[in-house]
């Protein structure tokens, strides 16, 4: 495999924990009605096994509307910054390709990440989103990096593993949040490497050299 040089990360539930977020999400969108959490969570589940994006295919289907997001209960994994710190050392430049709202770069620098981050790719201020391969291309050539040359890494097989495995990326599926209910259904959606958690993308580094 030719030389990796750059490592693009989705955000949520990839970098960032979103866990009481989507929670909040659901508290707000059921009160005053006879849904209890539960009920919801466990029709969520059961979209998210069908690859569905499990919190809005739930609102739909108890006609719930969807509630706004609470950006003050995102938080990074506990392991996020010493992962990309790690990667830094090792020379790899870090990007980001990500569906997001207006600010994302601002967030990061807030979380104390960006210092490790040298591209930010947001679909807000793309004006376009994951899986389109365009805001792909647009943050391969800002890095000025073949596809070859590049990994992804994400939690959705749908949105993050399936269009940059299309172009020639190297992929790794996080499988946090919601996305460990995921099952791939075509070759594309099938990531080179799966790990549980961010921490395991170093050892793919050292066991499989998956990033040489």
């Amino acid at each position: 495999m030719n030389r990796i040089k750059w490592i693009f990360f989705d955000v949520g539930s990839t970098l960032i924990d979103e866990t009481e977020c989507y929670n909040h999400r659901i508290r707000d969108a059921i009160a005053g009605t006879d849904i209890t959490f539960e009920e919801f969570n466990e029709k969520r589940i059961f979209f998210a096994k069908q690859n569905l994006k499990g919190d809005i295919e739930a609102l739909k289907f108890f006609g719930l509307t969807k509630t706004p997001w609470h950006h003050e209960f995102e938080k990074p994994y506990e392991e996020a910054e010493a992962v990309l710190n790690a990667l830094c050392v090792k020379g790899y430049s870090i990007g980001v390709i990500a569906n997001q709202s207006l600010g994302t770069e601002n967030r990061l620098e807030n979380w104390g990440l960006m210092k490790y981050i040298k591209l930010v790719i947001a679909s807000a201020e793309e004006g376009v989103a994951k899986p389109d391969s365009e805001i792909f291309l647009r943050a391969l050539k800002r890095a000025d990096c073949l596809p070859e040359n590049a990994v992804m890494i994400g939690d959705r097989i749908d949105n993050d593993i399936e269009p940059a495995k299309k172009l020639g990326m190297k992929t790794i599926w996080v499988r946090q949040g919601f996305s460990i209910y995921q099952q791939p259904i075509n070759e594309y959606q099938k990531a080179d490497y799966a790990v549980d958690s961010l921490w395991d993308i170093m050892e793919i580094k050292k066991q499989k050299q998956a990033l040489k």
